[in-house]
């Protein structure tokens, strides 16, 4: 086989938008246009929560375009400072360009927005064949049109008089090379916009479809009582437990929090119905985040100290916050300054500080409104005490199924105390001095640790019947209740199983993915069908923490926590765009779980509302298993060496 050569013309640099069209999917969703389309709907609605726009107009047009036009300030025009190009050409054709950097510094156009780092309209000129921008601005109308995925840009005209008229108007032609489907769905963009009038009082959303016969069908949305009219509409017909408490709270110039950030919400309780929506800066966040575990943290709170008041609780029962909020419907609205997402699409929250935030603005005045409503606040009590009731009956039936079997569970195992599958979690951890660690930072209601001493057995040949000898596996095979099996198994050989996740937890170093992959490939040969149904995790802990000093009053000091290097320098160049030294930035390497302490260790992998862990998945467990047949196969050297040889080079490792 000829080897292809390697050096320095096989590097190559891309640049301008390149890189968005060469992989769309690390920028957008390549399901459909939409989230493109969105990026631009956003903008105008943050010239409306800056306060400048009234009215939000898109149009779908048949030929596939779509056209946005906001009657805010209109994007700047003029030449940049430095770069000597027109800010609406940056705007549109430079990645990490924008107006809403600079947020603690006071200069950017922007107190609050989702915009991040200017990536948004960029990936929408790269993912599309045309581009128009329309801007009103200064009393003219300029115009300037940007085709073939930003490859070719016109030249800014101006083409009339705008008169007193401000606004930017922006039509869009996706390209439906980069998308599964080129059609945008209707739905989306209408749920899209209806949202955007809940959470901006007094700015009038419309919506124009082009018929066939080229005339325009209308959708109008403008909500006078906000988010608790969109959620009485919502969940019409439905019984309320209680009436709805809204309100909102934002932070002064006193408090620990940057002036102005905080939420709106409004929240109830309904027979037979459940919604949860929530939004940071008007952007939709679908898969929720951390904003949302403060508005649970704080209605939990509250309703706890509630119950605990009027000493409602029965004895033996012990309230969740499952309990309290598992079955409660809430629009929530929250304002970050900074907000940092998962992802370019922005669809959960990961700012750790919003749970503090949101729940410290929600617990006090929601206590309040239970202890002034009594009648209420017991309804709410009574709905929460049966549900700890159930969770409690359901737990007694596990209790008998267990105390029957002949099993003696691990002598190191440290258990929780629910007995409630679905929430339990099981963590494997690497060593007992981080065992240790664990059994410090864990939640003992739902959090079990079961420490391992060196690396598991390569399990992978290892003949069935002869796995128990291993003292490990067979810790681990009794912990979960749920023994070895075929991938063709039954359903019922899950029937034992004692946690819903089964969470592995070694150090962020290249000893502990190979303790993750040995025990991955424990679980794929031998428990295939606790992988396949969803039970198995990956805990992701730090390799670096971040320690950064005071901004006088208003700013404490903060600490991040970075899973490798890249992350590490992303969060330096952010902090030293905030004006910070690198010599003022504390920067320490964690050699292992066993050096964290239980705080630091329970907020970067155990809190539910901070840690971060990945489910693994098989999409396709024919792939995976000859895949782990070649690495993991002890008669497989000749085979390993050949796909090292070949594609080692793909290797990520930190040597």
């Amino acid at each position: 086989m000829t080897q292809k050569q390697y050096d320095e013309s096989s590097f190559r640099v891309l640049k301008g938008l390149e890189p968005v069209r060469e992989r769309p999917g690390m920028y957008t969703r390549t399901d459909s246009p939409t989230h493109i389309i969105q990026e631009v709907i956003d903008n105008a609605a943050d010239e409306a929560l800056a306060g400048f726009a009234k009215n939000i107009h898109v149009v779908l047009m048949r030929d596939g375009s779509v056209a946005v036009t906001d009657d805010g300030r209109g994007i700047p025009v003029g030449l940049h400072p430095q770069e000597g190009l027109p800010v609406v050409v940056l705007a549109y054709t430079v990645l990490h360009a924008g107006g809403k950097f600079d947020k603690k510094s006071g200069n950017s156009a922007y107190a609050f927005s989702g915009g991040l780092h200017g990536v948004g309209v960029a990936v929408t000129t790269a993912l599309s064949t045309r581009v128009e921008v329309e801007v009103r601005r200064d009393g003219k109308i300029h115009q300037i049109v940007f085709a073939d995925g930003g490859r070719s840009i016109g030249e800014l005209q101006d083409i009339g008089s705008a008169g007193k008229h401000t606004g930017t108007r922006v039509r869009v032609w996706p390209d439906g090379r980069y998308f599964d489907s080129p059609k945008i769905p209707q739905a989306e963009i209408e749920r899209l916009l209806r949202s955007k009038a809940v959470l901006l009082p007094g700015v009038k959303v419309m919506l124009d479809i082009e018929q066939a016969d080229g005339s325009f069908a209308r959708q109008e949305w403008r909500y006078t009582e906000g988010l608790a009219g969109y959620l009485r509409e919502m969940v019409a017909g439905a019984e309320a437990v209680a009436p709805l408490f809204t309100g909102e709270a934002y932070a002064g110039a006193d408090e620990d929090f940057a002036q102005g950030e905080g939420a709106a919400w409004s929240f109830g309780w309904f027979d037979g119905m459940q919604l949860n929506e929530s939004y940071v800066n008007l952007i939709p966040t679908v898969a929720g985040g951390t904003h949302e575990s403060g508005l649970r943290t704080g209605v939990f709170e509250a309703v706890k100290s509630f119950i605990e008041h009027h000493s409602l609780l029965p004895k033996g029962v012990k309230i969740q916050q499952d309990d309290v909020c598992g079955k409660m419907s809430f629009v929530l609205s929250a304002r970050i300054l900074d907000p940092q997402f998962q992802g370019q699409v922005k669809e959960k929250l990961n700012s750790r500080e919003a749970v503090k935030l949101v729940s410290s603005m929600v617990l006090h005045p929601f206590e309040a409104w239970l202890n002034q409503n009594v009648e209420y606040g017991r309804a709410i009590a009574e709905l929460a005490i049966k549900q700890a009731q159930s969770r409690l009956k359901n737990a007694q039936k596990v209790e008998k199924r267990k105390s029957s079997g002949v099993a003696v569970l691990p002598g190191k195992l440290s258990d929780c105390e629910s007995e409630d599958i679905a929430d339990n979690e099981l963590y494997l951890v690497e060593g007992d001095s981080a065992g240790g660690s664990a059994k410090l930072a864990r939640d003992r209601e739902t959090q079990a640790i079961l420490p391992l001493r060196g690396k598991v057995l390569n399990a992978w040949e290892v003949d069935p019947n002869r796995l128990f000898a291993n003292a490990e596996i067979h810790d681990i095979s009794v912990a979960i209740g749920v023994d070895p099996h075929a991938l063709d198994a039954p359903d019922g050989v899950l029937s034992g199983l004692r946690y819903g996740k089964i969470i592995i937890m070694a150090d962020a170093d290249v000893d502990g993915s190979h303790i993750q992959t040995l025990l991955l490939t424990l679980f794929l040969r031998h428990f295939p069908r606790v992988v396949e149904a969803g039970h198995v995790f990956i805990a992701m802990p730090p390799l670096y923490r971040i320690d950064v000093p005071a901004q006088g009053k208003k700013r404490p000091a903060r600490r991040f926590y970075a899973l490798d290097d890249n992350e590490l320098n992303a969060i330096r160049d952010r902090l030293i765009k905030e004006g910070f030294r690198v010599e003022q930035l504390e920067i320490g390497r964690f050699k292992g779980l066993g050096e964290m302490r239980s705080d630091q260790l329970k907020e970067t992998a155990m809190d539910h509302a901070t840690r971060r862990v990945l489910p693994v998945t098989l999409d396709d467990v024919s792939s995976a298993r000859t895949l782990f047949d070649l690495l993991m196969g002890k008669g497989e050297a000749s085979g390993r060496r050949a796909w090292m040889e070949a594609k080692g080079n793909l290797v990520e490792a930190d040597l």
